[in-house]
C-alpha cells in the first residue's frame, strides 16, 4: 500500500494590477463627483425666468437672469419659473394649431335682463410674486381660467344685453379687468395681469343675433357720419374764425388809415387857415391860381393886375403864338 502525499500548496505570488490603473480609477470618480456636484450646484435662469432657492424646503430667496450657484440637494432645491414671461389664457375657447374650437360652458351666460349673451375673451398675464405663485396656489392656469370666468359673469350678469354688446363693450371689458385684479389681490396668488380683451360679445346664433348686428351696423354708422361732420367742423370752423379775425384786423387797419388822414387833413387846414388869416388876399390868390390849376390842366393862364387907371396892353395872341412865350406861361404868367 502507497503511503498517502499531502500536495504541496501553491507557492507562486498573485498576479498584481497594471501600474497606473488605479490612479485612473481614482481621477475617474473624482471627475465623476465633481460633475454631479457641479451639475447640482451650478445652475443658469435664462432672460425670461426668476429661480426661487429653497433651502432644507422652505423658501429663502430669489435669483435674476445668469449663472449662479446653490448647495447640492437635498440641502438646496432651485425652481425655475418664467416670471418674465407674458402668458395668455383663453375663455371660452381653445386656438390649437390655428384650430379654433369653441367652449360653450365657459362662453355661455346670463346678462342683468335675463338674456343669454357669448362672451370670448383673452387674459395676458406674467408672475409678480414668486412666494406667493408657489405657496398660495396650486394650480395656477386652472385658478385664473376660474377666477377670470367669475369675473366676466359677475359684470355681464349686472349688464343689459344691448348695452353690453354695442357701446358698453369697452366699459365691460374694464370692469372684468378690475375685477379680476381684485381677485389676484385678495387671493394674493402673485399673478399680475398685464391685459384682458374680449374677442367676441354677442348673442346665441339665430335671429336674435342677425337683429343684434343690424343694430351694431347701424350704430356703426351713425357713429361713422358723426365723425365725417365733426371732421368737416374742426376744418371749416379754424378757416372761418380766421378770415373773420383778417376781416377785423383789416377793418381796424382802414380805421387807423382814416383817422390818420383826417388828423392830417385837419393839420394841414390849420396850417392853411393860420396863413390866410395872416394874409388873406395873398392866400386867397394862390388858391384861385391852385385850383384854376387842379380843373383846367391843360390851360394856358394869364393873369393881370387890371387895378390902376393905366390902360394895359397884352398881346395873347403873339404871345400864344411865341414858343418862347409858351414856355415861359406855362405854369401862369402874372403880370
Amino acid at each position: 500500500m502507497e503511503p498517502f502525499v499531502l500536495p504541496e500548496p501553491d507557492r507562486r505570488r498573485p498576479s498584481s494590477l497594471p501600474p497606473g490603473l488605479m490612479t485612473k480609477i481614482v481621477i475617474g470618480l473624482v471627475i465623476v463627483l465633481a460633475l454631479i456636484f457641479g451639475s447640482s450646484t451650478f445652475y443658469t435662469v435664462q432672460e425670461h425666468e426668476k429661480a426661487a432657492i429653497l433651502t432644507l424646503g422652505k423658501y429663502t430667496t430669489e435669483k435674476e437672469a445668469g449663472l449662479h450657484f446653490k448647495l447640492p440637494f437635498p440641502i438646496q432645491q432651485v425652481i425655475v419659473l418664467p416670471a418674465k414671461k407674458t402668458q395668455r389664457i383663453q375663455i371660452g375657447f381653445r386656438e390649437v394649431g390655428g384650430k379654433i374650437t369653441p367652449v360653450e360652458e365657459e362662453a355661455m351666460m346670463i346678462t342683468g335682463d335675463e338674456n343669454i349673451l357669448s362672451a370670448d375673451a383673452v387674459v395676458e398675464w406674467n408672475i409678480s410674486d414668486m412666494r406667493n405663485y408657489l405657496y398660495n396656489i396650486d394650480n395656477a392656469e386652472l385658478f385664473l381660467r376660474n377666477s377670470t370666468s367669475a369675473a366676466i359673469r359677475s359684470v355681464i350678469g349686472a349688464t343689459a344685453l344691448d348695452f353690453a354688446i354695442t357701446e358698453g363693450k369697452t366699459e365691460v371689458q374694464g370692469k372684468v379687468k378690475e375685477r379680476l385684479i381684485e381677485m389676484q389681490t385678495k387671493y394674493q396668488t402673485g399673478i399680475h395681469i398685464v391685459d384682458l380683451k374680449f374677442q367676441d360679445i354677442e348673442p346665441p346664433a339665430g335671429d336674435v343675433q342677425n337683429a343684434f348686428k343690424d343694430v351694431t351696423n347701424a350704430r356703426e354708422e351713425k357713429n361713422t357720419k358723426i365723425n365725417v361732420a365733426t371732421k368737416y367742423e374742426n376744418d371749416i370752423l379754424p378757416r372761418e374764425r380766421g378770415n373773420a379775425q383778417a376781416l377785423l384786423e383789416n377793418a381796424e387797419a382802414q380805421k387807423k388809415s382814416r383817422i390818420l388822414n383826417a388828423q392830417g387833413d385837419v393839420a394841414k387846414f390849420n396850417a392853411l387857415y393860420a396863413e390866410y388869416a395872416n394874409n388873406k388876399s395873398v392866400t386867397e390868390s394862390r388858391l384861385i391860381i391852385e385850383t384854376l390849376e387842379k380843373i383846367l390842366p391843360n390851360a394856358k393862364i394869364f393873369i393881370s393886375d387890371s387895378t390902376g387907371e393905366t390902360v394895359k396892353y397884352l398881346p395873347i395872341n403873339e404871345l400864344l403864338r411865341t414858343p418862347a412865350a409858351a414856355a415861359g406861361t406855362t405854369g401862369g404868367t402874372a403880370k
